[in-house]
């Protein structure tokens, strides 16, 4: 069970890390000072999601196609959901298929 006071100290700044990527530097920072696992926990999912969104969206752009833009959409708005619904309600989910990729490079966060 996770511990209730580090859920609430990072609660806020986990929500943060979701608001685009300015959001998840921003929370970078506000983690370092007061750390909490929790907060850095949804910083590692946030930024993974943010660069995996802006690595993908230059290529998925090169296709010109409706049907791979909008899946790709759907995708990453699917990915970002979950997150941030999880961040609100105070619980460490992985983003599906990513999530634990995301923990594992970004674990010096």
């Amino acid at each position: 069970m996770e511990n209730f006071d580090d859920i609430n100290k990072g609660k806020n700044i986990a929500i943060i890390s979701y608001l685009t990527i300015i959001g998840t530097i921003i929370s970078i920072l506000m983690n370092n000072e007061n750390r909490s696992e929790f907060a850095s926990y949804h910083i590692r999912q946030a930024l993974g999601i943010n660069l995996m969104y802006l690595m993908l969206s230059y290529i998925v752009g090169g296709f010109d196609s409706w049907m791979i833009s909008i899946s790709f959409w759907v995708f990453m708005f699917a990915l970002w959901i979950y997150g941030f619904i999880g961040a609100l309600n105070g619980e460490k989910k992985e983003s599906p298929i990513v999530g634990k990729f995301f923990q594992n490079i970004f674990k010096s966060l």
